[in-house]
């Protein structure tokens, strides 16, 4: 027992000497990461799970004291590491997530990429394109490094906060990563661990799973096929419907793809479906579910607001003889090759003079605080139906603008609307609603109010019907039928047909346009 005591007593005091050796070289005020064992380099253990987190634990024995050097060091691995960590680049792999596009936005649709994996990424380089249901938005890198995972592809619908794609950062920018710890903890990187593991985690994840759209994945799971055990023919590697169903049929799970159904091929959409057939002919006809995306949903949750509005309606016909004539005149002048006059700026910058008369249609109410805001800015909606849903830009201070110059800014919001490109901007700020369904058919319709506005007006198709002058001699005449929308909470029935009349004079006698413009 005493030989043993003896023999443990030696080898405290030589790793006190060893560690007073150590702390004559580490200076407590400028600390080294590094504490030297023999030729290799000690570089962390952890018992925690794998997280990335911060730690401030090296001791070193000066004068038979512990004492704290304070040493930081980041651990996001349980591991040792036989190589020095200078050799580590202050770099680590990033979460580049969804941030928040909009007020009251919780989740967004991914519409396209604009990079893949391996892909070199600058700073503020656009990496993405979402859309919710107010605007379409492209996502942009704070970060410059490579592209290693990409997590969701075209179609999935994205939760903010969730994780676009992951990114191994550069050296240079390793201290942001670590932008919350002391300087001498951004200088050690992001991640601590043995740089085999580190290398093999780095080359699983720039494999980021199968390229696969949801389509192709859930035809791959009808089938019962693990879509990582199928060759993609596509570009970059990626699994196309055709791989599916060949793999498919190479194992015995269906028939040749040329029996199958053209309909369970060419139009899967990744939709739940049923199949009814006839019994007379052995037809098919497929039911499908459609997700609601986009602008879509925008329009599911104004409408069902609208519905519990009190509407009613006030229809009125315009005589647009007058209207005829200064378009065709507008047009003969025109010299500009990328301006087509049209009737709607006019009914636009008319709709603005009338309301500086009648300003309560031009306003919004609050439900909750019981208030009616009357909105200076003569911001004038346009319903666009487009092949991503119906939406509704505006045109912001109408009532300051000429009519060659609303004009031109409609047909750069259709422009945007068609290539979905609006920004929240756009359509966000509107004060009161035209729809202009006449353009597609219709006499006219009765709208329904795009919350928290209190007016909508229809436009019915302009076409020629008999009229009677006061001789009871009949005249072919150009009239449109508009259909005015109102919340009867703020507006009253008087007060409607009063804007109306107004607004029919400015129409059936454009001199009184010009004479009341500003």
């Amino acid at each position: 027992m005493m030989s043993r005591g003896i023999w443990q007593q030696k080898c405290r005091n030589a790793i006190r000497r060893w560690l007073r050796s150590c702390a004559a070289q580490t200076s407590p005020l400028s600390p080294s990461p590094v504490v030297s064992l023999g030729n290799s380099s000690y570089i962390g253990f952890s018992s925690q799970p794998i997280v990335s987190r911060y730690a401030m634990a090296s001791f070193s024995m000066v004068n038979d004291k512990l004492m704290d050097l304070n040493i930081p060091y980041s651990i996001k691995r349980s591991c040792f590491s036989s190589h020095a960590l200078l050799d580590l680049p202050a770099s680590g792999i990033v979460s580049i997530p969804l941030a928040q596009t909009g007020e009251g936005i919780a989740e967004c649709e991914l519409l396209k990429w604009f990079v893949k994996e391996g892909d070199q990424v600058e700073e503020f380089q656009p990496l993405c394109e979402v859309q919710s249901d107010k605007a379409t938005i492209e996502i942009t890198s704070r970060y410059k490094g490579t592209v290693s995972q990409i997590i969701y592809v075209p179609g999935d619908i994205v939760k903010v906060g969730e994780t676009l794609l992951k990114m191994v950062v550069e050296e240079s920018q390793g201290s942001n990563l670590t932008s919350n710890a002391p300087d001498d903890m951004k200088s050690m990187g992001a991640e601590v661990c043995d740089s085999s593991i580190q290398s093999s985690d780095l080359r699983n994840s720039n494999t980021g799973g199968v390229l696969a759209t949801p389509a192709v994945r859930n035809l791959a799971k009808q089938y019962g096929v693990d879509i990582n055990h199928i060759l993609g023919t596509g570009q970059d590697g990626r699994v196309l419907k055709e791989d599916v169903l060949t793999h498919a049929v190479q194992k015995g799970l269906c028939k040749e793809p040329s029996s199958l159904s053209v309909n369970s091929v060419e139009h899967f959409q990744g939709e739940e479906k049923y199949s009814h057939t006839l019994a007379a002919d052995g037809w098919q006809y497929e039911d499908k579910t459609v997700p609601i995306r986009g602008f879509q949903r925008a329009m599911i949750k104004s409408m069902t607001l609208a519905a519990k509005i009190p509407h009613f309606h006030y229809v009125e016909e315009i005589n647009c003889d007058a209207l005829v004539k200064l378009k065709a005149s507008f047009q003969e002048e025109n010299r500009d090759p990328e301006v087509k006059h049209t009737f709607l700026p006019f009914m636009i910058k008319t709709l603005s003079m009338a309301l500086s008369k009648y300003p309560l249609l031009n306003s919004c109410f609050n439900e909750e605080l019981q208030e009616i805001t009357v909105k200076g800015s003569h911001n004038i909606g346009i319903a666009m139906a487009t092949p991503h849903g119906l939406v509704v830009p505006n045109i912001k201070r109408v009532q300051s603008l000429s009519i060659l110059e609303i004009t031109k800014e409609l047909a750069q919001l259709q422009q945007l609307a068609l290539a979905n490109n609006l920004c929240p901007e756009d359509i966000s700020g509107g004060t009161i609603t035209l729809s202009n369904i006449g353009a597609i058919g219709g006499k006219f319709g009765s709208p329904l109010l795009n919350p928290p506005e209190v007016s909508i007006i229809a436009i019915g198709r302009l076409q020629k019907v008999p009229q009677f002058v006061d001789d009871e001699n009949m005249y072919p005449a150009s009239i449109m039928t508009v259909n005015i929308g109102a919340d009867h909470r703020v507006l009253d029935g008087a007060t409607v047909a009063r804007f109306c009349n107004e607004w029919k004079l400015y129409i059936e006698k454009p001199e009184q346009l010009m004479l009341h413009m500003k």
